[in-house]
């Protein structure tokens, strides 16, 4: 086998209560659509032809090295505890030790039946695959924590949701899979020895230093709160934070329902299954406390008597939403050009963004758009941004070198729903050229040229997305 994979797995040593040994099932006819070249690189993979590519990112030739496994973890889905839930349609095929010296995991998802998957097929179909390998490749490109996608192929088999749909497999690159429902699947059992074990295992892996129990919660809710801000300052929304997609390494993970605001609305809605608005992008940050809160009452069943650190704990949970605004306000200060602090600078951008939801203006053009002065364009009302900008340069008296903050803070280009949508309709007719071409766009989403100004257009009436889905 040309292809070679420099697998280095550590969670399989943790023993068989973290996860059942699990080989991918093999697909009818698989097709390499894309193989992130870059990536592989950095991990120190040797890549082998499209073919053996195609074979091994499908599932049908397990590689050398490679100890596949479903991972066990429970979760919190929309505030209802589910015991166990488990990699249902994925699939761990091990870990390698990158170039930058970070251990990253290899993951199959579309891989075929786990003992995890209930009633579900272990499959996914073409959509989801290329939401997710766009998505989190245009997240990297931003800046923000994430997941990466390594590959995606077509299987050449026909996965039965509403109807008949192609069926593919994206192989996931992630710092790890450790989750807060991790935590939550031996809390739940009462399995204090096992939560000692993966307690020590964490803070091996991700957070070098920390002390204990205390140490882990303080590290994980560091990296979550600039993670939540992050997500914040692009106009992204996850659309399913329920505890088994909150990654403990700080990292954005489980792209389903996940969607880019349009127009700036703080209630804005997109996942089919959301009813209530959980999840909405204001909602945000004040669901990443209460992830952390059911991390934190999990992690600490471990120790023999949890009322010892019970006032710590609840300290550090409670100093979350803090976090999160300071990180907040630090990113948004960048996205009107400041660097200094002053006290009115709340009120500065928070006017903003009332006014841009008063005035249906575009989320990202709007801040794309200040540098050069043309933002008023994006208010229905013009006047509403006129009012503003007199605050606004005022205030940018005090600063040098705003137009430059501005422009790397403020990418031109997101993965605009109705774009993907039109990927995805074009894939399902064989046609991968735009998928190619928006994912091209988007590892340079700072950077404009002539030939992709389309791309930055906000969805023309009847273009819209108004619901996504998960696509389990």
């Amino acid at each position: 086998m040309a292809l070679q994979i420099p697998f280095d797995n550590s969670f399989v040593r943790l023993g068989p209560g973290f996860y059942q040994r699990q080989a991918p099932e093999p697909v009818r006819a698989p097709e390499l659509i894309v193989f992130n070249a870059m990536l592989a690189e950095m991990l120190g993979i040797t890549p082998g032809d499209a073919r053996e590519l195609a074979e091994v990112f499908a599932g049908n030739t397990v590689p050398e090295g490679a100890e596949p496994l479903a991972q066990a973890y429970a979760g919190h889905q929309f505030g209802t505890f589910n015991p166990q839930l488990g990699d249902g349609r994925a699939i761990l095929l091990g870990e390698v030790l990158a170039k930058d010296g970070m251990r990253r995991d290899i993951q199959l998802k579309g891989s075929g039946r786990t003992v995890f998957s209930r009633q579900g097929d272990g499959r996914a179909w073409l959509g989801p695959v290329l939401r997710e390998y766009i998505v989190s490749e245009a997240m990297y490109a931003f800046g923000i924590p994430t997941t990466r996608a390594l590959a995606a192929v077509s299987t050449g088999e026909t996965v039965r949701r509403e109807g008949g749909l192609p069926g593919a497999v994206l192989t996931r690159v992630a710092a790890s899979h450790l989750r807060v429902g991790t935590f939550q699947f031996f809390a739940a059992r009462g399995d204090r020895s096992a939560l000692k074990t993966l307690t020590s295992y964490a803070i091996e892996r991700h957070f070098p230093g920390a002390d204990g129990v205390t140490g882990l919660l303080r590290a994980v809710r560091d990296k979550q709160a600039a993670l939540i801000a992050a997500w914040m300052s692009v106009g992204f929304i996850h659309g399913v934070m329920n505890t088994d997609n909150c990654a403990i390494s700080g990292e954005t993970i489980d792209y389903g329902p996940c969607a880019f605001l349009d127009n700036y609305d703080p209630d804005k809605v997109f996942s089919s299954i959301d009813h209530m608005g959980r999840y909405a992008f204001g909602n945000q940050p004040s669901i990443a406390v209460w992830n952390l809160a059911q991390f934190a009452t999990a992690l600490i069943q471990q120790l023999e008597d949890p009322n010892e650190v019970l006032e710590e704990v609840t300290a550090i949970v409670h100093a979350m939403p803090s976090l999160i605004e300071a990180e907040w306000l630090r990113l948004f200060r960048r996205k009107i050009g400041l660097v200094t602090v002053e006290s009115e600078d709340m009120d500065l951008v928070s006017d903003l963004l009332q006014q841009m939801a008063e005035n249906q203006a575009d989320f990202t053009n709007t801040f794309a758009a200040l540098p050069s002065g043309k933002a008023r364009n994006q208010f229905t009302d013009p006047r509403a941004f006129d009012a503003w900008n007199v605050k606004w340069q005022k205030r940018l008296e005090s600063e040098s070198g705003s137009q430059i903050v501005m422009r790397a803070s403020n990418p031109l280009f997101i993965p605009r729903n109705h774009r993907i949508e039109e990927v995805i309709a074009a894939a399902l007719e064989g046609d991968f050229n735009p998928f190619h071409r928006l994912n091209r766009v988007l590892s340079k989403p700072f950077e404009q040229e002539a030939q992709d100004l389309d791309l930055q257009r906000p969805p023309a009436p009847g273009e819209a997305v108004e619901a996504t889905f998960c696509g389990t």
